[in-house]
């Protein structure tokens, strides 16, 4: 687990080639919600074209009445049509934001999906390693920070080229100079938007490293918190959590000061730009200058409608400079979730061979070995073992001794380095990877339950079992022992990892899945361990009845909890030492 103590802070620093490649990567993405964008895109250029229509009439109704000297009742029209504007410019705004919170949740629906299978290619082999809750911040608050990039930065990029040039088009014709003025002022913005936020991309990745590391520990806490109060660590864990929440909120501070810096920033040239506009329409009507209008003098109207439309001008580009920040916010969280989806894997398998379905299998290992940390840490040391179909062969072996890291090479979740496995003849890697865990049932020490009733998750074993089927794996499981005490039988709900039941009633859960599945080999992983006399009673009672006809590879430690097995192989330091 990353540690929660807070670290120094790296100096900021220019953007390098993977905040270009995490901007490429989020570009990309953009794909997937094109269409949504387009929309926005659309609906805020319709804004613009209503907005100056919207300044023509004010301009138009200020003109009437100061001098014309008409009567406001006489202006009906004009303030009919300006209703109608305004009214239309709110309902073109609201498009414009559900569009692009459309666009948004398409990604981040996408990159979710690639996330969830990447981490179902990695396999338990890796989630067992890591620490749940950087995991968890990485689908969820990583995820969740590419949402302003594509719901409001990209439309605003093409909205701060087009919006400015629909207002200097409509100012042109009226007046050169004040939309000379307008053009001269633009570029600053972008410039010292860029510059103010030279350093947030990185800014922004630190503060999603605190983030996960704050998750991970909080989350190990309360996973841990009976330890704690059996050990009087609470308040000490209380002040670790602190500190990493106090460094969260530092970065967080950090984040935002730049956000509220590169505001100023923007706000003071876009000021400018628009001062110096009213100095010339005010220059302009006392007399001092004399051009800029084509030969003629402004008049009232025209002069408002340029002063109406230069904070417009400029306000695309300011809203540009507020979203850089979703841009660097999105830049860092895609350098996260980049290192999480390019985590190095299982080699994909070619083949697409799938087996007979059969009662029992053959199983074979030959000079197996396997090392974790790119080989320099071996775990298995030339295994060579052979599995009769029917045959019940027990593992034993010490902690440590490589016995689960066996039982993930025959499930596919991890590849050997050397050697080969088959299964009824046929090279492990060269089957179908779906098809072949088809065959295989697997029965660990801690079952994991997943929020839903207690018939959803036995059905997990097979969802297309008839409702016969599944009657007859709760029984033979003991499943059904206690569910008929439950208040709605299999229909009562289950808690996130089986909460409101006891582990050994977990435990006949998985059995009953186990049951449900009928595959030919079954792999079990000290499935009593922690098990009360009276449970592992009935769990051993179960297993007997689900051994029967199959091929059984039963990892332990323990010889007395060996259910009627044929073969003994004991597994020392990664080789075997002995069998028989």
């Amino acid at each position: 687990m990353l540690s929660p103590e807070a670290t120094p802070d790296a100096p900021d620093r220019r953007p390098g080639p993977e905040d270009r490649q995490s901007l490429r990567w989020l570009l990309g993405l953009a794909r997937s919600g094109r269409a949504a964008m387009g929309l926005a895109v659309l609906q805020g250029v319709a804004g613009a074209l209503l907005l100056v229509a919207q300044a023509a009439l004010l301009a138009e109704i200020l003109q009437a009445v100061i001098m014309a000297r008409r009567s406001p009742a006489a202006l009906g029209r004009p303030f009919a049509l300006l209703v109608g504007v305004i009214l239309a410019r709110a309902a073109l705004s609201w498009g414009r934001e559900a569009a692009g919170f459309a666009a948004g949740e398409r990604v981040r629906g996408e990159v979710r999906r690639r996330l969830l299978a990447r981490l179902a290619a990695l396999g338990p082999a890796f989630t067992s390693r890591q620490s749940t809750g950087g995991l968890a911040a990485a689908v969820i608050e990583h995820v969740e920070a590419l949402q302003g990039f594509y719901a409001h930065y990209l439309p605003q990029v093409a909205l701060a080229v087009l919006v400015p040039a629909i207002v200097a088009a409509w100012v042109f014709p009226v007046s050169w100079a004040a939309a000379g003025l307008l053009l001269l002022a633009a570029p600053l913005i972008p410039l010292f938007m860029v510059l103010v936020g030279m350093g947030t991309e990185s800014i922004a990745q630190r503060n999603f490293q605190a983030l996960a590391r704050l998750s991970a520990h909080f989350l190990d806490v309360l996973q841990g918190l009976a330890t704690l109060k059996l050990l009087h660590r609470g308040r000490d864990q209380a002040r670790v959590v602190a500190r990493a929440a106090d460094d969260y909120r530092r970065r967080t501070m950090q984040v935002l000061r730049v956000a509220f810096l590169s505001a100023a920033v923007l706000e003071f040239f876009s000021s400018m730009g628009i001062a110096l506009v009213a100095v010339y329409l005010g220059l302009h009507y006392l007399g001092y200058l004399n051009f800029g209008a084509y030969g003629r003098a402004l008049t009232l109207e025209q002069g408002f409608f340029i002063l109406l439309l230069a904070p417009e001008f400029f306000l695309p580009l300011r809203e540009l400079g507020t979203f850089y920040h979703a841009r660097a916010e999105a830049v860092g969280a895609g350098k996260e979730i980049r290192r999480l989806l390019d985590r190095p894997g299982p080699p994909p398998r070619p083949g697409g061979h799938r087996l007979p379905v059969s009662r029992g299998m053959r199983v074979d290992l030959d000079g197996v070995r396997f090392a974790y940390d790119q080989g320099r840490r071996p775990v298995l040391e030339g295994i060579s073992l052979h599995l009769a179909p029917g045959e019940r062969v027990a593992l034993v072996g010490a902690s440590g001794a490589g016995k689960t890291t066996l039982l993930h090479l025959l499930m596919g979740f991890q590849t050997p380095q050397a050697g080969t496995i088959r299964a009824g003849g046929v090279d492990l890697e060269a089957l179908d990877p779906g098809d072949w865990r088809r065959h295989v049932a697997w029965i660990g020490q801690n079952p994991v339950l997943f929020h839903g009733s207690l018939g959803a998750n036995i059905r997990m074993g097979n969802p297309q079992a008839s409702p016969e089927a599944l009657a007859a794996a709760v029984c033979a499981a003991r499943v059904e022992e206690f569910a008929r005490r439950l208040p709605q039988g299999l229909d009562s709900p289950v808690g996130e990892k089986g909460l409101g039941l006891s582990r050994g009633q977990a435990q006949r859960v998985a059995l009953a899945r186990a049951f449900l599945k009928d595959a030919p080999l079954l792999l079990l992983d000290e499935p009593t361990t922690g098990l009360d006399t009276e449970n592992e009673a009935l769990v051993l009672e179960a297993m007997g009845t689900l051994m029967a006809g199959r091929t059984v590879l039963y990892a332990t430690h323990r010889l007395e909890n060996l259910p009627r097995a044929e073969r003994i192989v004991v597994l020392e330091a990664g080789r075997i030492a002995a069998q028989g």
